[in-house]
C-alpha cells in the first residue's frame, strides 16, 4: 500500500473509531483500482478468521481473489507492523505475511 493510502485508511481508521466503531474499523479497500473488496457478512468472517489469527490489531483492508488466497485480510497489528493473513473460501487461514517477515503473534 502506498504512504498516501495508508494516510488515507488512517484518517477514515481514526473517523471510525471516533464515531464509535467496533472491533473491525476500517474494512475498505487500499485502492490499487482493480481490487475487490470483502463486503457483507463475508467481511465480517474474513475479519474474524484474521484478527483470531493475529492476536489482535485493526482490519484495515481487505480484498477478494488474492493471488495467495480466496480472501486477504490486512491488519494493523498492535506493533505498528501490518500483516497480510489470506484465507481460502471456507475462512481457514493459508498463511500470513508482516511487513518484516515476523510472525503476526511474534512481540519485539
Amino acid at each position: 500500500m502506498r504512504r498516501k493510502d495508508k494516510w488515507i485508511v488512517g484518517a477514515v481508521l481514526l473517523a471510525a473509531l471516533i464515531g464509535g466503531g467496533t472491533g473491525v474499523a476500517v474494512a475498505t479497500n487500499g485502492g490499487d483500482g482493480d481490487e475487490t473488496p470483502i463486503t457483507g457478512p463475508a467481511l465480517e468472517n474474513a475479519s474474524a478468521a484474521a484478527l483470531a489469527y493475529t492476536g489482535g490489531g485493526k482490519v484495515t483492508d481487505t480484498e477478494v481473489g488474492d493471488e495467495e488466497g480466496y480472501y486477504e485480510v490486512e491488519v494493523t497489528l498492535d506493533n505498528g507492523k501490518q500483516a497480510d493473513v489470506h484465507l481460502d473460501k471456507d475462512f481457514k487461514v493459508l498463511g500470513s505475511k508482516v511487513e518484516c517477515g515476523d510472525k503476526p503473534n511474534d512481540k519485539d
